[in-house]
């Protein structure tokens, strides 16, 4: 139990962050660094802002969103179903985190600091499964 609680809290900050990317200017939530730059603008008006012509901020809402939903059912109600799809969720979005790590480390160059909490999230919440992998629930 204590595992899902550890992937609600890290789900959460994760939506929280993703709304923002998708709500706010990357100019205002990231403001610039000494040199002037802006990170979050750059990484959000790259070529790798969007897959399929939506906006990845759309994604991580609605995926965080879907494993939030899918937490709190298991909390209450566990079953192996339940699990499963967490399980796939986690997997699926640290796939993805790492992908858009590399993006931001070795393709644009810049970095965008709610994209990385969404990233760091996602792979923390692989580690948690990990570490609480022979728990039930």
């Amino acid at each position: 139990n204590m595992k899902n609680k550890i992937l609600l809290a890290i789900f959460a900050i994760c939506i929280i962050s993703s709304i923002v990317l998708a709500t706010i200017p990357a100019e205002e939530a990231c403001g610039t660094d000494n040199e002037g730059i802006n990170g979050c603008q750059i990484v959000e008006e790259s070529s790798y802002a969007q897959t399929i012509g939506i906006s990845n901020s759309y994604f991580g809402i609605i995926s965080f969103l879907v494993l939030i939903i899918l937490t709190v059912s298991q909390i209450k109600k566990p079953t192996k179903h339940k699990k499963r799809f967490i399980m796939i969720g986690i997997a699926l979005s640290s796939i993805m985190a790492i992908y858009f790590l590399f993006l931001q480390f070795f393709v644009i160059k810049a970095f965008c600091k709610y994209c990385l909490i969404v990233d760091i999230g996602s792979i923390f919440s692989l580690i948690a499964l990990f570490y609480y992998r022979n728990h039930d629930n």
